[in-house]
């Protein structure tokens, strides 16, 4: 599946991998393995962000997956995201839907909202919200409509066969 595809169909809150299709190389081998793990790996689809244009140049839609935070004794210091242009050459993959009364906490309304968290349900999110603040946030809960299928610029398609 193309990263326009997910871009059009995926709900956010999926679990997307992504692949160029090449073998892993040995971790012995640090840049080589580095240089593979950027073009190969996974994450939480949190954000899908517009066509925009800056002044004469145009920036291609894009996906932003969430692929770990980092840090220790609950407080986290680094928080990594990897964002792909729609028109990647990568291949993708969806391993994994939000379950159907699970809660995407968004830091905004609109189109381009980023998903902050992924709650178990209104409670639990209302909860979270209460702790880490977030004063524009919106609240989304995954209904079976959602699950299936996803706004994405301006077309709404049935996504159900991915």
């Amino acid at each position: 599946m193309s990263a326009q595809l997910i871009y059009d169909l995926v709900p956010l809150g999926s679990i997307v991998t992504f692949s160029d299709g090449s073998p892993r190389p040995p971790e012995r081998h640090r840049k080589k393995f580095a240089a593979w793990e950027n073009r190969n790996g996974g994450g939480r689809l949190i954000r899908k962000q517009a066509e925009a244009r800056v002044g004469s140049t145009t920036l291609p839609a894009s996906i932003t997956l969430h692929k770990g935070d980092y840090g220790s004794q609950g407080t986290v210091v680094l928080r990594v995201h990897q964002t792909f242009s729609v028109n990647s050459d990568l291949r993708f993959s969806v391993k994994e839907r939000p379950a159907i009364g699970t809660v995407l906490v968004l830091d905004g309304a609109g189109d381009d909202a980023e998903l902050v968290h992924l709650a178990a349900n209104r409670r639990a999110a209302e909860e979270w919200l209460t702790r880490h603040g977030y004063p524009n946030a919106v609240l989304r809960q995954v209904t079976a409509d959602t699950a299936a299928a996803e706004v994405g610029g301006g077309r709404h398609h049935d996504c159900a066969d991915f």
